[in-house]
């Protein structure tokens, strides 16, 4: 089999959300489970698709849920259209970042140089375990990468490996569940030119249709495409990444370590809330948002001295609102503070439908000795 000149692999659990909901429900195994909406109360048993009333979106769904047509990102209400007897669950942030800590120790105790993409997927350089780029040993690596993530969480994943992270993400959604595929660059006119053009990541919704109105849809066609025609009609270096993407061209290292930007949390309620008449509703989700915020960055070791307002209102306008402090801050009251600010500047005339908490300008504690300036402010008042 020929062999990698770089061999990087892309570990994405399987339907991560939904089969952590398994681990606690064994029962359901087997049944279209979607997990979305607001948390059910105790004594309710599961309840079906076909009872939800709002409009809350599925976060993951089984695949045999799959198999219905539901998918991530779509409303509840269009889902049990669908499928009114699947099994509605809803989401426990809590324990899928509990089991994602898991599965990627695991992982690196086999392969430690890995990039974290998420709470379900990582990228891995499996050069220092395979220096010959051999394929065949390749997939013995997955193999191993799998048993040890299974031993250690009870759940599946897929992995694909492939010659750079472009491929290798492509490649890991190939033969869900628990799939495993190696390809490399002899591997692309049978493997992957004939896949959807779509299937590329970094190719949207938006610019799949406008792809498929100039007569590429699959793969094969858009390498086959001259740049300059690409470039006319996308942008001269959107238009060069696409074909160098669809011939498999990606010289992106796996980062280890890469510090983030800016940590937030955000919730869209499952009715419109007025800033008036339920004021006490909407300051009780502020402060729990503000608090799970806090935990993030307590959680990954940060502070920062911006924060962010996110409003969107009942006709989609989306409005923000930052305020820049004296000295970083990271606790849960400190937040709400600051973000009381912001919401000062902002005319609440109408019903909410989406609120967010951003913090940025982040660094580590005691990189600063500057104390935090207290700011008093009103909530939705």
């Amino acid at each position: 089999m020929p062999s990698l000149p770089r061999s990087i692999a892309h570990l994405d659990m399987d339907a991560f959300f939904a089969s952590v909901e398994l681990l606690r429900y064994p029962q359901l195994r087997g049944q279209a489970v979607v997990v979305g909406g607001r948390r059910a109360t105790a004594g309710e048993g599961f309840p079906r698709l076909a009872d939800y009333v709002g409009r809350g979106v599925i976060t993951t769904a089984t695949y045999e849920a799959r198999a219905f047509g539901l998918h991530s990102g779509m409303g509840l209400m269009k889902a049990a259209q669908l499928a009114p007897e699947a099994i509605l669950l809803s989401a426990d942030f809590e324990a899928y970042r509990h089991y994602s800590r898991l599965f990627k120790a695991a992982v690196r105790q086999i392969a430690p140089e890995v990039e974290d993409r998420g709470i379900d997927e990582i990228y891995i350089d499996l050069g220092a375990l395979n220096p010959d780029g051999s394929a065949d040993a390749a997939r013995g690596i997955a193999r191993q990468l799998q048993q040890a993530v299974k031993d250690t969480t009870g759940l599946s994943c897929s992995v694909g490996v492939a010659p750079n992270k472009l491929l290798a993400k492509l490649c890991s959604d190939l033969d869900k569940p628990a799939g495993i595929t190696v390809v490399t660059a002899a591997d692309l006119p049978a493997r992957i030119w004939p896949l959807p053009a779509r299937r590329i990541n970094g190719i949207g919704p938006k610019a799949a249709a406008r792809l498929e109105r100039l007569g590429i849809v699959r793969i094969g066609e858009l390498a086959a495409a001259d740049p300059a025609w690409l470039q006319t009609h996308f942008g001269e270096r959107y238009g060069l990444w696409l074909h160098r993407a669809a011939l498999g061209e990606d010289e992106r290292p796996v980062v280890t370590r890469s510090e983030p930007k800016s940590l937030s949390c955000e919730t869209t309620f499952e009715r419109d809330l007025h800033p008036r008449t339920d004021r006490a509703e909407l300051s009780a989700r502020f402060t729990r948002l503000c608090g799970q915020l806090a935990d993030d960055l307590a959680r990954k070791g940060y502070v920062g001295r911006t924060v962010g307002l996110k409003l969107r209102f009942d006709n989609f306008h989306t409005v923000t609102r930052d305020l820049t402090l004296p000295a970083p801050i990271g606790e849960t009251a400190a937040i709400r503070r600051a973000a009381g600010e912001c919401l000062k500047r902002i005319p609440l005339e109408r019903r909410i439908r989406l609120l967010g908490v951003r913090v940025s300008s982040l660094c580590r504690p005691g990189e600063t000795a500057a104390e935090t300036t207290p700011v008093q402010a009103e909530l939705f008042t």
